[in-house]
């Protein structure tokens, strides 16, 4: 446990459900945890019991994220399918954004279960893109985007030219159909009336979901105890100020009550979300403070990512950082602390203003 992390307390301490178990943290809600192939190697799933209080279809449950595509998670899926539904339908399947461990599988349950997908329009929309892999959001769009921002390394362009197919790898379809969430919407599930609360940064048009009732928020990626979410700028909005769209967005969970579990993606249910919101937003201005001085003299993105990240960074990770790095970029950019140059390779680099 890191120092932050000491401040936040984890409501079921070290306990984790088992691969295809689940574990109810609250009346009607239950935890699901499934692996994933990435240095992140987990997400926290969310099924919740749909109570049939109007006569209609009858009692189910509601899915909430879905895992990647792979036999494994499949699998974890079949288990719970078997053991933890008490032989009732999955009635709907949630999905708080596009990015595919929380999408990866959306199809395959809506088509298992017959089963509508609920998500932004924002989210379902960037989802069917990358899905299909059209030009600017395919993983070839990230190539000459990060070379305009400093990347050189061979190894890494190398790999980002195999890239056009990973989404669609992890996301092989979309339904083609959806019900749109929007901002502040209310919605029962079976008991409980839920609240959606929109985010912006980390993902076009992240949906979380609050319960009154509860007191409980299911974060998604906004609000993760461990580490800090991670916001990028992207080939198909090369002018985008995600940081301080994911700042701004993270002030929307502030009057919250302090005592809510929130329930997030990746890390364990905690309480502390005020501390948490805090601790996020020192985080980011710690960063930009470290860019700042960096920035003394003209600076690429790529030349940034050793000052924000000082452990060894994969191919893979090293996508989500140059990314961040050029979002920290772009928001002291944006404040009019730095200026942008165009050098003579065709290079962005950044200096103080």
């Amino acid at each position: 446990m890191n120092p932050q992390e000491s401040q936040l307390n984890y409501a079921f301490g070290d306990t984790l459900p088992a691969p295809g178990t689940v574990l109810e943290v609250a009346p009607d809600v239950f935890w699901l945890r499934m692996g994933l192939p990435f240095a992140l190697d987990h997400i926290n799933l969310w099924l919740l019991r749909d109570r049939d209080e109007a006569g209609g279809q009858g009692d189910g449950w509601t899915v909430i994220d879905c895992g990647i595509n792979n036999d494994a998670t499949r699998s974890s899926w079949e288990s719970v399918f078997a053991y933890a539904l008490d032989g009732l339908p999955v009635r709907r399947v949630i999905v708080t954004h596009c990015h595919p461990d929380h999408v990866g599988l959306a199809d395959w349950l809506c088509n298992k279960w017959n089963a509508p997908l609920w998500m932004t329009t924002g989210e379902y929309g960037f989802a069917r893109m990358m899905s299909a892999s059209l030009p600017g959001v395919d993983g070839t769009a990230m190539l000459p985007h990060f070379q305009r921002h400093g990347l050189n390394d061979p190894d890494t362009l190398e790999r980002l030219k195999t890239r056009k197919s990973y989404y669609p790898t992890l996301v092989p379809a979309v339904p083609d159909a959806y019900v749109r969430m929007q901002d502040q919407q209310t919605f029962r599930i079976g008991a409980h009336e839920w609240r959606v609360i929109t985010g912006f940064g980390h993902a076009p048009e992240h949906a979380a979901l609050y319960c009154a009732e509860l007191n409980l928020l299911i974060s998604g990626d906004m609000v993760l105890p461990r580490i800090s979410t991670n916001v990028s700028v992207f080939a198909v909005e090369p002018e985008a100020n995600p940081v301080q769209l994911y700042l701004d967005s993270l002030q929307k969970f502030a009057d919250l009550p302090a005592d809510t579990l929130v329930l997030p993606s990746h890390g364990k249910p905690f309480r502390g979300l005020h501390t948490r919101i805090t601790q996020l937003g020192e985080h980011h201005r710690d960063r930009l403070e470290e860019v700042v001085v960096a920035c003394a003299t003209p600076q690429s993105a790529a030349d940034i990512v050793p000052v924000m990240f000082r452990r060894p960074l994969d191919a893979h990770q090293m996508t989500f950082a140059l990314g961040e790095a050029l979002a920290h970029l772009h928001k002291l950019w944006f404040d009019g602390a730095l200026k942008r140059v165009v050098d003579e390779h065709g290079i962005f680099r950044f200096q103080a203003a």
